[in-house]
């Protein structure tokens, strides 16, 4: 046990007295109780060094220091040096094992939270402050036999802030101390498992109001603990039974130890009903959910769906639960911070000090040598009471330099305990922000769930009993009134989930983030597409996102490798998109200075034939996204100049539907229009192949021709389903080929499509459309109508939210994808595609000769 007396500092207005206390520390709050006797009941206060600091200063006087807490400094004195750095050193002791232990989760929580916290257990020891030996005569529970130390008078120590505490205390030592401990009874062996309040000010109030039948009420309530302490476990018997030499008082001894036994039982009694109880309402619960899931009827579901709202209402209570706990943290942090910039300036200081006086110190050991060199000189000019008395300051400063070395060693001991302190606490409040990662995506996938099965109910409507039909209506009502923004806003706004949890309805690139169906019916499906996108996100953060995010922070100048094509094809992130953008573009396109500007001014004097269609077409591109969804957006001006420059650029192709789209999306991401045109350019004249976007588009028909080839060899029982139903599936990929699937996929997989196909070029587009009719090939082959295949097909992209999935099919399940083997098929069906032309045209020719000879 870590007690003894220490001198307390108590201040009144202007009066600063010491006052001798008993103080006694309790392991299991952490804090450090002090009495006014060894041998009182109650305790005059508490320190709680969970949160607190030590310091000791040399100017304060040997013996002397402190104890910082958020809300107070307590000023203690020991009767030694050796005392105060003995105390000092378990104090840390003491708040380092108490703060390990509760940094530990229960054995109940997420394996997530655990990870970052093992090995957190064993801390090595800095040996910063030599162990200091225990001042047996200050110190431990010899300490408590010893008569406590006597102050100049009565009065004076005694605790006038407490004076019902000190009238219990006292009546307790006068009529019960030898009926109950005997003449040796210590508080501290009692003292950790007594209730003790707080604040003890506020306790003290209290007392006060309730006058003497309060305290008389508290004497004896104290009296009782006691003794149920005293007899609990057996502690000491065999020593009271002895003791006890009247068989009166032994067998009084043992009632006692009955009575405290038969409570004992009782209190299990009660654990054992509770637990019972709980088990039968678990038992009760796994019934229900039993005939829930077995029932046949619509309204047995409809108990179901009920079921989990209130699963979802439990796990909203444990998110807020954690998430004051998380500001609690950060309070705690925040103390922690401050005080170490505190401790840090002290310790400057010190080190300043202690130069000063090392200086000091030299200029006069040089005076002296000096001095000394020439005896003579010294014997006319220095008597022997002058050389005594610098003697003697020399012997003061050199104890002032070794007090200042112990202080200076306390104190680096006492900054690394507490920086280790704040670490421990950084990753606590991190692997809290993780297991919130976790629940709240684990709560996306309920509502998810929850919200599918009224999709199936929705779908089912039309079959049921008008009041079960209503009852569903309501409920779907309901659901759509949810706000998944709501729910973001009020979420942790931290490092870990904020890139993926907007706070708006936008996206960083102005994308929408749930999709605004114009049908009442999908309007479910928006708010299912959503909560999945949430969901995967936060699921994905800590164990894809952060690692990769790190890999690209760590990339400095870009230059073309394998590892650098890894990582674009796992995505670019916002931060580093743009630049990266630049570099791919700058790569292939040459900018001449001045020509971009040279085509504004040529499209401002002569008008462009394409001028018309881009007029139609620009109210019509991006619809989803706020920078082009109105006729007065910004980007809108942009995007007509860079279409115009374009078409002065490349008269062959001029314009061509498609391109406002591809220009869109360069515009979005590197915002200055010059680049959005080169990048334009890089597209059409290098990524494409020639004649991609002309009049005939007789390259994008060719790529179709191949895609189904492709299709029939990595995915031959869905193009067997397509076949056996008359599926043309160009009809739907013609589109993704030309524009490279905008306005097809969702924003966030679109721009990861985009990243690898600027660097890699058109058989990234290849990949992808494969990889999304093999996501997606069961629900497509448990279809059996062409025309529901169609209608399916029409709107399917937009159902994949798994960007890391579809990415990984892409790019590992389908390969191998050698680019030769594109080419070739190219050429062979170009050559086809262009025999079938001439035959068409030959075939127009002879018609047309042939109306003309029937002419009169």
């Amino acid at each position: 046990k870590l007690c003894g007396y220490l001198n307390k500092l108590g201040i009144k207005g202007p009066i600063k007295t010491w006052k001798s206390r008993w103080f006694f520390y309790d392991e299991n709050k952490c804090h450090l109780l002090y009495y006014r006797t060894a041998q009182d009941i109650n305790p005059l206060g508490s320190i709680d060094l969970s949160s607190a600091s030590f310091d000791c200063k040399v100017e304060n006087g040997e013996g002397v220091f402190e104890i910082r807490t958020p809300s107070r400094v307590f000023t203690l004195k020991a009767i030694s040096k050796q005392a105060m750095m003995y105390w000092l050193q378990q104090l840390q002791m003491r708040r380092w094992e108490f703060c390990s232990t509760q940094s530990r989760f229960p054995v109940g929580s997420s394996q997530l939270v655990n990870e970052p916290l093992a090995g957190r257990t064993n801390v090595d020891n800095e040996d910063f402050l030599p162990l200091v030996k225990t001042p047996t005569e200050a110190v431990g529970l010899k300490a408590a036999s010893l008569p406590a130390p006597q102050t100049s008078t009565t009065l004076q120590n005694i605790s006038l802030k407490h004076p019902w505490t000190e009238i219990q205390n006292t009546v307790y030592n006068i009529c019960g101390s030898k009926q109950l401990w005997g003449n040796n009874g210590n508080v501290f062996s009692f003292s950790e498992f007594q209730e003790h309040p707080e604040n003890p000010d506020e306790e003290q109030e209290a007392e006060m109001e309730a006058g003497c039948a309060g305290a008389c009420y508290l004497a004896v309530l104290n009296w009782v603990r006691k003794a149920r302490w005293m007899n609990s476990g057996f502690p000491g018997l065999s020593e009271e039974l002895s003791r006890e030499r009247n068989p009166t008082d032994k067998v009084s001894v043992l009632q006692q130890q009955i009575l405290t036994l038969t409570e004992e039982v009782k209190s299990q009694k009660e654990l054992v009903k509770l637990l019972h109880k709980a088990l039968e309402a678990a038992q009760q619960e796994k019934r229900v959910s039993s005939m829930y899931l077995t029932a046949a009827e619509d309204k047995d579901r409809l108990e179901l769906v009920r079921h989990k709202v209130r699963q979802i209402a439990d796990l909203t209570s444990r998110l807020e639960a954690l998430e004051q706990e998380k500001k609690e943290l950060e309070q705690i942090l925040t103390l922690r911070d401050s005080h170490i910039q505190e401790l840090k300036e002290h310790v400057q200081l010190l080190m300043e000090k202690n130069h000063a006086k090392q200086e000091v110190i030299m200029a006069l050991t040089e005076q002296m040598a000096r001095e000394l060199s020439d005896p003579l000189q010294e014997a006319n000019t220095i008597t022997a009471e002058t050389l005594y008395k610098q003697q003697e300051e020399i012997e003061h400063l050199k104890d002032d330099i070794d007090a200042y070395k112990t202080q200076n060693q306390f104190l680096n001991s006492e900054i690394h305990q507490v920086t280790r302190l704040w670490t421990s606490v950084a990753e606590n409040e991190k692997a809290l922000l993780m297991k919130c990662a976790c629940l709240q995506a684990r709560n996306c996938q309920m509502e998810s769930k929850y919200l599918t099965v009224l999709r199936k109910l929705q779908e089912a409507v039309p079959g049921l009993p008008s009041s079960h039909a209503e009852l569903v209506r309501n409920l779907i009502q309901e659901a759509l009134q949810w706000d998944v923004k709501e729910e973001a806003e009020e979420a942790l706004s931290f490092e870990l989930t904020s890139a993926f949890c907007p706070s708006s309805e936008y996206d960083e690139y102005g994308f929408m983030t749930v999709p605004d169906y114009e049908v009442e019916d999908w309007k479910l499906l928006a708010k299912i597409q959503a909560l999945e996108i949430k969901s995967n996100n936060l699921r994905s953060q800590e164990v894809v996102e952060k690692p990769l995010r790190d890999k690209w922070n760590s990339v400095g100048e870009l230059s073309p490798s394998a590892e650098l094509k890894s990582l674009i094809r796992s995505g670019i992130p916002v931060e580093h998109r743009q630049r990266v953008w630049r570099w791919i573009v700058s790569r292939h396109c040459s900018h001449l200075p001045d020509h971009y500007q040279r085509l504004l001014r040529q499209s401002k004097s002569t008008e462009h034939p394409a001028c018309r269609q881009i007029e139609l077409d620009l109210p019509r591109t991006l619809t989803n996204n706020k920078h082009f969804s109105s006729p007065t957006s910004q980007l809108i001006p942009k995007l007509r100049r860079v279409l115009l420059a374009f078409s002065w650029h490349n008269p062959a192709i001029g314009y061509c539907q498609g391109l406002n789209r591809l220009a869109a999306v360069a515009l979005l991401v590197l915002e200055d229009e010059e680049s959005a045109f080169w990048c334009l350019v890089h597209i059409v004249e290098n990524i494409m192949p020639a004649d991609y976007y002309s009049d005939t588009l007789i390259t994008s028909q060719v790529d179709q021709r191949v895609f189904k080839d492709f299709l029939s060899e990595k995915l031959p029982r869905l193009m067997a389903h397509f076949e056996q139903y008359r599926i043309d599936v160009s009809l739907i990929t013609f589109n993704w080929f030309l524009v490279v699937f905008v306005d097809s996929l969702v924003s966030d997989i679109l721009l990861r499509v985009w990243d690898a196909f600027l660097y890699e070029g058109t058989k990234v587009i290849f990949r992808y459309a494969l990889a999304i009719f093999k996501y997606n090939e069961e629900e497509i082959l448990r279809i059996h109508d062409s025309v529901e295949i169609y209608q399916y097909l029409r709107f399917f992209t937009r159902m994949i939210m798994d960007g890391r999935k579809l990415m990984n099919i892409a790019f590992n399940d389908l390969n191998p994808f050698p680019m030769k083997l594109l080419r070739n098929r190219r050429s062979m069906h170009r050559e086809e595609l262009e025999t079938e032309l001439c035959e068409l045209e030959q075939i127009k020719a002879a018609y047309v000769k042939e109306r003309a000879e029937q002419r009169p």
